[in-house]
């Protein structure tokens, strides 16, 4: 029987070390290692037969000739995922509790099922009964969704290798265990092993497998960081649990881009698709105040309008408050400094709160004009039009730069109806698009024609 011992491990990336260390040698983090017991399994020889065999394949002779994606029906989860759920990938969501994780899954597995997909949904937080009520609530009473309650991997693994399913949903990572390893469940080296486990059934049998993952108070998965870099893809849901959207965002993507982000609004009947964030981010906007003016963000390939407001006042102690909600707090600082220097504005003694509204977080450089222009418009209590939007970046000088797909923002506003666009001068040299106005900025005191 092998001997049991103790070993320390870093809950941020996995470092395993003999001893207990205050700060880890791989991530730099302090007060991150635990003690877990873990059993050394020993390891058989190497078969000499096997490694003569093994050669490497030129990559001209490797077959993609087949389609190794298949849609999930939803053309928001498809966009953040590539194109589809790739054959054999390991994907990882993760997100506050209650934030939607297991509806989207479940609502996945039903437009799978109903195209005549083998799917398997193994829960280790939830019985039969529980998922099937859940399921009633999304109107999924009936189909051919295989359902498992087991925490056991060795069970699991059993499970798959008889069912070989097309699909498998592992709800959640943090309950899963195998026996053979003494730590409880939900611990560093528990979490590390299953997870790797299901990569090796993943990658051997061709099988695609979705790991729900808890996020910690800091937001980031719980477990080792080292789960992040085992799997293929990351994706995050975000989203306030007093609002109504969500947001899916790929992290980390091996099968496409990790720019791109799926918008999906929570309604009694589950997760339904918004296909024009541009409009739902826009709904209930004031008319004729000052301080507010919307804004062209890009979020992968996708336009999206959203609207910027400011607060300038009088600022009743000697330090000037600053707030920044939506964006990049130190980005705002250096802006309303440019503009304190630069336009002569008196910010010192004034209080400033930025907001991006409708709760995304945008931290693009593109947002700098608008952020400005609304600073500018609350400073002075003179409202924008309507109907213009304004982007670009802000240099410390005053110049303004040019921002990137600035066409396909422009597009985006011709849609919703806006008839004037202040933009880098840069970016309007290259664009011929009628139908709307470009004015072109070199400069923050151009800016002072608006008002």
């Amino acid at each position: 029987m092998a001997k049991a011992k103790n070993v320390f491990y870093c809950k941020e990336c996995g470092y395993e070390s003999a001893k207990w260390v205050g700060q880890c040698p791989g991530c730099k983090g302090w007060n991150t290692f635990v003690e877990e017991p873990v059993v050394k399994r020993a390891i058989a020889g190497a078969n000499k037969d096997r490694r003569i065999q093994i050669e490497p394949t030129k990559l001209s002779n490797v077959n993609c000739d087949t389609d190794e994606r298949f849609s999930t029906s939803f053309g928001e989860l498809d966009r953040v995922l590539g194109g589809g759920i790739v054959v054999g990938s390991l994907v990882l969501v993760g997100g506050d509790p209650g934030i939607g994780k297991s509806t989207l899954l479940l609502q996945m597995c039903k437009e799978l099922a109903s195209r005549h997909k083998n799917i398997l949904y193994i829960s280790g937080e939830e019985s039969l009964k529980q998922i099937k009520m859940r399921a009633s609530r999304l109107s999924y009473s009936e189909g051919d969704l295989l359902l498992l309650s087991e925490t056991n991997l060795d069970l699991i693994e059993d499970a798959i290798k008889k069912i070989n399913p097309d699909v498998v949903i592992i709800d959640s990572i943090q309950t899963m265990f195998r026996e053979d390893i003494g730590s409880a469940p939900g611990s560093v080296s528990q979490v590390r092993e299953t997870t790797h486990s299901l990569m090796q059934i993943a990658k051997g049998m061709g099988i695609s497998i979705f790991i729900v993952g808890h996020v910690t108070k800091e937001g980031v998965v719980a477990g080792p960081r080292v789960l992040e870099h085992m799997v293929d893809t990351v994706l995050y849901f975000e989203g306030d649990n007093h609002a109504s959207y969500r947001i899916l965002r790929a992290v980390k993507n091996r099968f496409g881009s990790t720019n791109e982000i799926g918008v999906f609004e929570m309604r009694n009947v589950g997760l339904v698709e918004v296909t024009n964030p541009s409009e739902y981010m826009l709904q209930g906007r004031p008319e004729g105040e000052s301080g507010s003016i919307v804004t062209c963000a890009m979020e992968g390939t996708r336009p999206i309008m959203v609207e910027v407001q400011a607060l300038v006042c009088q600022t009743n102690f000697n330090m000037p408050r600053r707030t920044a909600a939506g964006t990049d707090y130190n980005r705002v600082n250096l802006l309303l400094a440019v503009v304190e220097k630069r336009l002569g504005l008196q910010l010192a003694s004034c209080d400033a709160y930025i907001n991006v509204a409708g709760g995304m977080k945008i931290n693009e450089p593109a947002l700098d004009m608008s952020i400005i222009l609304a600073v500018m418009s609350s400073y002075k209590n003179r409202p924008l039009d309507g109907k213009t939007i304004a982007f670009g970046e802000v240099g410390l000088t005053g110049e303004v730069r040019s921002v990137n797909q600035a066409e396909q923002r422009v597009i985006e506003a011709m849609k919703m109806g806006y008839e004037t666009c202040i933009l880098p001068q840069v970016n309007k040299e290259v664009i011929d698009i009628k139908g709307i106005k470009l004015i072109g900025i070199k400069t923050l005191r151009d800016l002072s024609q608006f008002l």
